[in-house]
């Protein structure tokens, strides 16, 4: 357990900017810009076109996830996962940093680092404070595309790190774990709308207990998968489908919401 949490789950923009310039890039080490907005709002592969962290590769979460679901960002298959990351020239030997353009410093790069873990790859950094910060503190920036040589990945599921609808319906009654939202107040009750905005972790969390982390659509309760690992806790999962999914499956009286005009 300690070994998983000192390994690097961050690395400073100092650290990347090193390895870039030393050359270090290649199937050792890899750098993906998990970057994704909202429609109508900023296009994150036009952004990535034209400036990124040299050597970056985009990672299109759109295009890796389970396309035939009817919920918003499901996991893909191992073979899916392992297709496209081995075309990102990633292999199982490769230390993995993700990073994302978001305002906030940080938003689908979490998400990025947890799908790697929960396909048995554990050697993957977010870099902290993301393309903000590579940019704040000055570091380069280039517009050429990465075209790294194709590898050969092998994902392996670690069903410890996902949780399912039917596991989360389980819990209802059985009360084995901890289910932590990562949505503020407003947007957990039903009385904001949903935009993609990172919410505020909850109070009263014990992190001695099983912990499984939900949200909107599984992308920041990934924050609180990090923040958790950051505080010694490697275990915590990610129940995928979160209110997407429930929402649709879950039992009437379990879909609770304070919205008053229709409107949140």
């Amino acid at each position: 357990m300690v070994h998983q949490v000192l390994y690097r789950a961050l690395v400073s923009t100092k650290w990347l900017a090193e390895s870039v310039r030393a050359g270090k890039l290649g199937p050792g080490l890899r750098v993906l810009d998990a970057s994704w907005y909202s429609p109508g709002t900023r296009e994150a592969r036009k952004e990535y076109l034209e400036r990124h962290v040299p050597g970056a590769s985009f990672f299109d979460i759109e295009e890796c996830k389970d396309k035939s679901s009817p919920y918003e960002m499901m996991l893909p298959s191992e073979a899916g996962f392992s297709d496209y990351v081995g075309r990102l020239g990633i292999s199982n030997d490769t230390h993995v940093v993700v990073y994302d353009g978001d305002n906030l410093g940080s938003f689908y790069a979490p998400r990025v680092w947890w799908m790697f873990r929960v396909f048995g790859h554990r050697t993957v950094s977010v870099l902290n404070g993301g393309f903000r910060n590579w940019l704040k503190e000055g570091h380069p920036v280039t517009s050429e595309p990465s075209r790294p040589e194709p590898a050969v990945f092998k994902a392996t599921l670690d069903r410890s790190l996902l949780k399912t609808y039917e596991q989360v319906l389980e819990n209802l009654e059985s009360k084995r774990f901890q289910l932590v939202d990562s949505r503020s107040q407003g947007r957990y009750l039903g009385t904001e709308p949903e935009p993609d905005a990172v919410g505020r972790c909850p109070s009263g969390v014990d992190l001695a207990k099983t912990l499984i982390a939900t949200c909107r659509k599984g992308v920041t309760a990934c924050h609180i998968a990090l923040a958790a690992y950051l505080c010694g806790k490697p275990d915590v999962a990610i129940y995928d489908g979160s209110w997407s999914e429930w929402f649709r499956r879950g039992p009437p009286e379990t879909r609770v919401s304070q919205q008053k005009d229709g409107k949140a």
